[in-house]
């Protein structure tokens, strides 16, 4: 779902802090972590981009034309199908430094560097890892970056780099103005990486877990597309558990009925009534249930075949839906103690680890989490605003009247979104269709099953 990329000089150790994120992402719900770098060296067109700068008999639009022919072709072939599976991908350099290398340092031009980028994927969060120039040659010098002589490119030596850091500098404070769509970079840095690794795991463990936080929205995919995708996954694999050997497949989908007879409008009321407020303010989680953690831990629960172990809930609440392990693992041991979740032995041989499962009295509402999560904030606002007033009316009054004060095209992407889960999940109705208009939903929402 994420483009990181890693920037810097020559013997910045870019290529260690690559690798270092990528193990602290490990930490983070993400169904795969991929590292790359560019210019590829397995690709042909990266092998061109490769030899331009190790032979230095190119133009910099030439050897900026091979670096963009390589960017796009990773972009579309590689990193953007991954990115929409809700994978994360680590780029060792990405279009920053064509920027520095070729629009500063060549003297072509920021401008014309974009343009040659502008259809490539844009990078999420840009961390440029910072090294005195002179530090950095020598590394690379001693043969920690470099195996064999032959492989040293032009723009190796000190005078360069001092050049290419400072055209860095420039790119982060703000002196050379980056045009669309590469503005919409976030970049953090300098990271000085001229102490042990430790203390740059440490920086690059704080610049994720700030980054994360903040729960930006990517920039190459639509989020909501992306958990889609990995709630049809998770869909597919409980039906598979879920059916008899032998039995026909997709006779019935097997999440019919998960409304229990009653409205989505009465679950609302039965959770606002059921969540014990006071003891969740003594745990420290969330006062209602209608928090972005709330609806991620039971939406995610009541999806998953069976009874998990927290580590593995954490995986799947995926990046669209996550929120910290120490948070997931408090959650959980709350909801479990106001009976909300059950606690259930282990089978596994040799293995103590804990294992829940959602309450089958509470799975209506789980799952109605999942299929209104991208209306969540409205209806949260919604409650705000109207803390007496029947749970009946709010899909209604949120649509007339936008209390979360959202754009009207960002509102309506919202409801389409909601009615697209609802095809994953199913109305909740047996045989009741799903709800395919702004009308039909609302009547969905407040109307009890016939």
């Amino acid at each position: 779902m994420y483009l990181i990329s890693v920037e810097g000089g020559d013997g910045s150790g870019k290529g260690e802090a690559a690798r270092i994120i990528s193990e602290i992402l490990n930490d983070f719900p993400f169904p795969k972590i991929h590292s790359t770098h560019e210019p590829r060296r397995h690709s042909e067109l990266g092998k061109l981009a490769l030899e331009s700068v190790m032979k230095g008999d190119k133009t910099p639009l030439q050897e900026a034309g091979l670096f963009a022919a390589d960017r796009l072709d990773h972009s579309h072939t590689i990193i953007k199908p991954l990115l929409e599976k809700g994978h994360i991908v680590v780029s060792d350099r990405n279009i920053h430094s064509s920027l520095i290398y070729q629009g500063i340092v060549g003297d072509l031009g920021i401008d014309d560097v974009v343009k040659m980028n502008a259809a490539a994927m844009v990078p999420d969060l840009v961390i440029w890892i910072d090294c005195d120039p002179a530090k950095a040659m020598k590394r690379i010098q001693s043969g920690t970056l470099r195996m064999t002589s032959n492989k040293q490119e032009y723009f190796e030596t000190t005078e360069i780099q001092k050049q290419i850091r400072n055209g860095f500098r420039d790119l982060l404070s703000g002196k050379i103005k980056v045009p669309e769509p590469f503005d919409k970079c976030q970049v953090v840095g300098p990271i000085l990486n001229e102490s042990g690794l430790d203390e740059l795991k440490k920086k690059l463990s704080d610049t994720l877990r700030t980054f994360f936080n903040k729960k930006p929205s990517p920039l190459n995919v639509d989020s909501d597309k992306v958990d889609r995708y990995l709630l049809s996954k998770m869909v597919g694999n409980l039906e598979t558990q879920t059916r008899l050997p032998g039995a026909p497949k997709n006779m019935t989908a097997i999440h019919e009925g998960w409304l229990a007879n009653t409205s989505p409008a009465k679950w609302m009321e039965f959770a606002e009534n059921n969540w014990p407020k006071k003891s969740a303010k003594e745990f420290d989680v969330p006062i209602n249930p209608f928090s972005l953690s709330s609806w991620s831990i039971l939406g995610s629960l009541s999806i998953i075949g069976g009874s998990t172990e927290v580590p593995k809930l954490h995986k799947l609440l995926g990046p669209h839906r996550m929120i910290t392990r120490r948070h997931t693992q408090r959650l959980v041991k709350w909801l479990e103690e106001e009976k909300w979740i059950n606690k259930q032995f282990n089978h596994v041989p040799f293995s103590d680890a804990k294992v829940f499962k959602l309450r089958e009295e509470r799975l209506g509402f789980g799952r109605l989490a999942l299929a209104m999560w991208p209306l969540r904030t409205s209806i949260s606002s919604w409650r705000r605003a109207n803390p007496d007033s029947k749970w009946e009316v709010c899909l209604e009054e949120i649509i007339q009247n936008n209390p979360a004060k959202i754009p009207a095209y960002q509102l309506k992407k919202c409801v389409i979104d909601v009615i697209e889960r609802l095809v994953i999940l199913t109305s909740g109705h047996r045989e009741c269709p799903v709800p395919s208009s702004t009308e039909e939903l609302i009547i969905w929402w407040k109307t009890l099953p016939p």
